[in-house]
């Protein structure tokens, strides 16, 4: 499937690119400020031959990852996926999937040396070879994922649809998508897309956003969340020059596999309280880039945002009021101001 294409890739991020420094844009490079301190910590564990061939966008490893069976999409040699392998402690699992050979073989030879950094008397980790447009292929089924992630990976795909059909498939109920990846403010024309550098420097194969909330609501995902964006500049005059007419942005999502989700905030009255408990998050949990939820302080929420708190992982950590038996239309997403009463107007 898509030979050429996969051909391509293999080559550009198996034998052209040899660590990061060798990018031609920064693209494919992650700000260290996005990086949250325990995550920093972690990485003093990885091993410098893996950190030293990391292509990524942004960091999406999200909270409460304790126990958790985790896919990393595009995993390359292996620094998210080591790092969820901490995070999930030994009780946990993680599964990385490339397609790249060079790639994988840095991943494995390092399994021992990061299980014995751990701590941990078993591999909790495994690096298949594969497409991710085909989970299936590699035996990875139905119902069986409680997150997905993937860094800068998505837009390199030929068939993006089928790794979003994937994705779902594969989460179990209530599971979730956490992934950063370059967006664009356009269609990015045929012929850039297919240039063979810039679709390997992650910006020809780049989504158009609005193409992503359209492509989303195909596989039954009608909402997702934006929980950072960050603009990509080129640094390259060359690359500038063919494709400078677009805007590119580093943007980490998250969304859930839930099927009471609608596609426009709908108001039922619904109060959600952050009740405390998830590590790192002792004062508020930050859903996304506009609810912010304080523990102990009451929100009005769309019910999208009841269910996103209430039938997920994050179930216990919140106190979620009200059903959807009574509508009260859609959503009110206002921003709440500092004048707001006890329970406090969201925004969704």
């Amino acid at each position: 499937m898509f030979t050429l294409s996969h051909d391509n890739l293999k080559s550009y991020y198996g034998k052209v690119l040899q660590k990061s420094s060798d990018l031609k844009t920064n693209a494919c490079c992650c700000d260290p400020d996005a990086i949250s301190a325990e995550i920093k910590a972690v990485l003093k564990q990885i091993h410098p031959e893996v950190t030293d061939r990391f292509y990524g966008c942004g960091s999406p490893i999200p909270p409460l990852l304790e126990g958790k069976t985790v896919l990393d999409l595009g995993c390359g040699t292996g620094r998210d996926a080591y790092v969820l392998s901490k995070l999930v402690g030994e009780s946990g699992r993680v599964l990385g999937v490339d397609m790249t050979d060079e790639q994988l073989a840095v991943a494995r030879k390092h399994i021992g040396y990061h299980m014995e950094a751990f701590g941990y008397a078993k591999a909790n980790i495994e690096f298949r070879q594969g497409f991710i447009e085909d989970l299936g292929e590699i035996g990875i089924a139905d119902d069986s994922v409680d997150i997905v992630v993937s860094n800068c990976v998505i837009n390199l795909s030929p068939d993006k649809e089928a790794v979003f059909r994937e994705i779902f498939r594969v989460l179990k109920p209530g599971g979730e998508l956490y992934f950063s990846d370059v967006f664009a403010d356009r269609r990015i024309p045929k012929p850039l897309q297919d240039d063979p550098v810039l679709h390997g420097e992650c910006l020809g194969g780049a989504l158009y956003i609005e193409d992503f909330r359209r492509l989303l609501r195909r596989v039954g995902c009608p909402d997702y969340r934006t929980i950072s964006k960050a603009p990509i500049t080129i640094d390259n005059d060359e690359l500038q020059a063919k494709i400078g007419m677009v805007s590119f942005s580093s943007v980490t999502v998250r969304a859930f596999k839930l099927d009471v989700l609608e596609d426009i905030c709908e108001d039922f009255g619904q109060v959600a309280t952050y009740t405390g408990g998830i590590p790192n998050h002792p004062h508020y949990f930050d859903l996304d880039d506009h609810h912010r939820l304080f523990k102990g302080k009451p929100m009005l929420v769309c019910g999208n945002t009841a269910a996103m708190l209430g039938q997920t992982r994050f179930a216990p950590h919140f106190a979620v009021t009200g059903d959807q038996s009574v509508h009260f239309g859609p959503f009110d997403c206002t921003p709440a101001t500092s004048e707001a009463p006890a329970v406090s107007a969201g925004c969704c």
